[in-house]
């Protein structure tokens, strides 16, 4: 991982970074990187923060799109908790567009003051305009019940 990129003439330094396993066997599924402005520990912090964000994951394991929304709208669940509210057609629509995903495949989600943007190879998947949505969607890597406690720990590690 290199530890600074240039986003939109912005650079980004790398926080952290980690290797999500999945179940009591530790089946590797994906390495994720996450590129901030400011380096910093705290993840709401990080989460609320205007200032841009990269996501980066490297898929080292097939998924299907059925586990993939499913694994998006448990991390919404569980991370959007009230005075959290997020419409459910929106997040109806972000599902749609979640695609299979095959090993070797990279995801990037570019976080921003306005939303979020996903690519997968280069590919736009699709874009968020709600500032709310977005902070949830990297609430699921950072929040208070992320997918993995041991990813989000790594993500917080400010590498760079």
């Amino acid at each position: 991982m290199p530890d600074h990129i240039q986003i939109q003439g912005r650079p980004l330094l790398l926080n952290g970074f980690g290797q999500r396993l999945y179940s009591f066997m530790k089946i590797p599924v994906y390495v994720a990187a996450l590129y901030v402005q400011h380096l910093s520990t705290d993840a709401q912090a990080i989460i609320h923060s205007s200032e841009i964000k990269l996501l980066t994951i490297a898929f080292q394991h097939d998924v299907s799109a059925a586990d993939a929304r499913d694994a998006w709208r448990e991390g919404f669940d569980d991370n959007c908790r009230a005075p959290c509210r997020l419409d459910p057609g929106d997040v109806s629509r972000f599902l749609s567009l979640v695609p299979s995903i095959r090993a070797g495949d990279v995801y990037v989600i570019l976080f921003t003051p306005d939303g979020a943007t996903v690519q997968a190879d280069g590919r736009p998947i699709g874009s968020i305009a709600m500032r709310q949505f977005a902070e949830v969607m990297l609430a699921t890597f950072l929040g208070p019940r992320p997918a993995s406690l041991e990813l989000k720990r790594d993500l917080l590690q400010r590498h760079g």
